[in-house]
């Protein structure tokens, strides 16, 4: 990614419905130029999805909690593409130490919440896992 690309993608973490034109503008070059980036970024994975984020009132109505997985040998990439596909699953890092992945997870409701845990530690090359719960937001 160049200059004008980091630019890009901050634009559109500060307002992901901008307009090609509106970022256009704001890069002082051609929507055509804009397009053709997004097209290109979009086609590579720089850019995987344009999503949104909730406020507080949202959120309130979901279960939210944090997974850590432990992962057997040199499995990791095939379960990143196991759990990749399950949409409950927000967010996803590799990490050090004792677990291997940190999963961040969204429920409407504990049933799911349950189903979700369940399928996560089916993934072969899944060995071990903790959850907790996110109770409120402290910053943010």
């Amino acid at each position: 990614m160049d200059a004008t690309d980091q630019k890009l993608v901050a634009l559109l973490k500060q307002d992901g419905r901008a307009s090609v034109t509106t970022l256009a503008g704001a890069l002082g070059v051609s929507r055509v130029t804009v397009q053709t980036r997004l097209d290109r970024m979009k086609h590579d994975g720089t850019i995987r999805r344009f999503t949104i984020e909730l406020g507080q009132v949202g959120l309130d109505d979901l279960i939210h909690a944090i997974m850590m997985i432990e992962v057997k040998g040199a499995q990791t990439a095939a379960v990143v593409k196991q759990l990749r596909r399950m949409p409950e699953i927000v967010d996803l890092h590799t990490t050090n130490g004792v677990w291997d992945l940190v999963a961040q997870i969204e429920t409407v409701s504990l049933p799911d919440f349950d189903r979700i845990l369940r399928q996560v530690r089916e993934v072969q090359g899944v060995t071990g896992s903790e959850t907790s719960l996110l109770l409120d937001r402290a910053r943010g």
